[in-house]
């Protein structure tokens, strides 16, 4: 399991979510642990087994 900090993008606070790279990609909702807002949450895996974790609100394109 890691810890990823991230921005969230409705209050701009940071942060911490567990991710379990050995599930390869992911996308899922999590709610903000400071203003309960749902965050939709991307998870991907470079060649080299690297995450890359982003966060997004429902608006975004």
């Amino acid at each position: 399991m890691d810890f990823i900090d991230i921005a969230c993008p409705y209050c701009g606070e940071t942060i911490q979510l567990a991710v379990d790279g050995s599930a390869g990609d992911q996308r899922y909702v999590e709610d903000c642990q400071v203003c309960c807002r749902p965050i939709e949450v991307s998870v991907d895996l470079d060649a080299d087994g690297g995450l890359h974790v982003r966060g997004r609100d429902g608006d975004d394109a």
